[in-house]
């Protein structure tokens, strides 16, 4: 259904290492940036990108909007979320751990990057 998501970046740079960092935990190698200044991730399943909005009005985020990235495993959205935070993210919700719901067991981790977009690292359980 998706070929892509792209988020507005305030400070490309920051966000850059954000995503590289919490990318990395994936197994997924740095993005490269183009020409415009516009940071991809590409793999098998999908592109991830960042930019400074064209418009040239800041980056905001979407409030009720959240980016969910698939994990291997509850270990794997544990480090992503270290990551995260490591790279200037913050974290949001409750802590990492299982949550009971109508979609069964699933390992949740929330963030938001350094342009104040949520994302979720989920691993369905079982």
């Amino acid at each position: 259904m998706f070929s892509h998501i792209m988020v507005g970046a305030n400070d490309t740079a920051a966000s850059k290492r954000f995503y590289d960092a919490t990318f990395a935990a994936m197994g997924i190698g740095p993005g490269h940036t183009d020409d415009k200044g516009r940071t991809f991730w590409i793999t098998p399943t999908g592109i991830f990108a960042i930019t400074a909005p064209i418009d040239g009005n800041p980056a905001c985020h979407g409030n009720g909007s959240t980016i969910g990235f698939a994990m291997a495993s509850p270990e794997m959205a544990d480090a992503w979320h270290a990551a995260g935070v490591a790279n200037g993210g913050t974290t949001c919700e409750d802590p990492p751990g299982v949550r009971q719901g109508g979609m069964g067991a699933l390992y949740l981790a929330y963030l938001r990057d350094p342009a104040g977009n949520k994302l979720c690292a989920l691993h369905r359980m079982g």
